[in-house]
């Protein structure tokens, strides 16, 4: 379903992120915890794509896998870095062929292991200008759908690592709605107030597009500090910490404080009407289901509501 017609249907929504599994075990454990979170009906689930494209196959091949097996509307991520137009255009050609309605736009990393990468020779200097690509794909007629691929983009609520000016961080922000995004969604955040003022200076700048809030339980200690890294140094709140230092020798008292406290950020985002809620699951059901208990809900139906 087009983006665009998944925010007409549902007053909230409520998405899932998945990374494509690298081996058979790891593909098999993720299809059943897929299994597990398909009951729960989210809006949609997104898949990601690994620095330089490091994951593009497996990517394509976990996208179509879900959308041909499964009922849930899988969104590919697609990044600038390491790609030509001809590349990007038979990726948009493959996705559209298998019925795919939408992608997230990103600038993406650099292939890890290779010293010195050189973006100048990227034909996508920055996601404003993928998002531009797709857009032209989708005016030359290149999906079934006469609107083309629905189109989103990343936020970063406590600002992008790339910009430390937050007033030229807003414009070049702003770029990639311009050229034709039609939803946002955010990187992982783990204090609410970060989301809140970003939604609020994405007002001031004339930013219209719905903002999604990405959510990450913490689940262990090392998985923090690893999602943290790769979330260009996401800031965890002094009282997470305090949380986390004292169950710091439980694996499972670890994991309780990371659910409840993504279930609060949860509460209190709905109750400050978020337009939508993008958990990273990590290829786990676990967490995802647990929030879902604790917030009173047998699936996302009612939290998405209908308009």
């Amino acid at each position: 379903m087009h983006i665009l017609d998944i925010f007409a249907s549902d007053q909230t929504t409520v998405s899932f992120e998945f990374f494509p599994p690298k081996t058979a075990a790891d593909a098999e454990a993720l299809y059943e915890n897929i299994a597990h979170l398909e009951t729960l009906e989210p809006s949609f689930v997104s898949v990601t794509y690994g620095a330089g494209g490091s994951t593009r196959q497996l990517t394509h091949d976990l996208v179509v896998r879900l959308k041909q097996t499964t009922t849930l509307d899988p969104i590919p991520h697609l990044t600038c870095v390491g790609h030509t137009e001809q590349e990007i255009e038979e990726i948009l050609t493959k996705y559209a062929e298998a019925g795919v309605s939408n992608t997230l736009a990103l600038g993406g990393d650099p292939p890890r292991g290779v010293e010195s990468y050189d973006r100048a020779k990227d034909a996508f200097q920055h996601a404003a200008d993928l998002v531009r690509f797709i857009r032209r794909f989708n005016e030359r007629g290149g999906h079934s759908d006469s609107r083309g691929f629905g189109i989103g983009v990343a936020g970063f609520p406590e600002g992008h690592p790339g910009t430390p000016n937050r007033l030229e961080e807003m414009d070049y922000f702003k770029a990639k709605i311009d050229a034709g995004a039609d939803y946002i969604c955010t990187q992982l955040f783990f204090d609410n107030h970060d989301f809140y003022d970003f939604r609020e200076r994405c007002e001031l700048a004339g930013i219209q597009v719905p903002i999604l809030a990405g959510i990450m339980p913490v689940t262990t200690m090392s998985g923090m500090k690893r999602m943290a890294q790769l979330a260009l140094g996401a800031r965890v709140p002094a009282k997470l910490m305090r949380a986390l230092g004292r169950a710091a020798n439980d694996a499972e008292a670890v994991k309780r404080v990371g659910i409840h406290w993504a279930t609060e950020q949860c509460r209190d985002l709905l109750d400050n009407q978020v337009r939508g809620i993008h958990l990273y699951t990590l290829n786990r059901s676990d967490a995802t289901r647990q929030i879902y208990q604790n917030l009173g809900l047998r699936d996302s139906g009612s939290l998405r509501g209908k308009r």
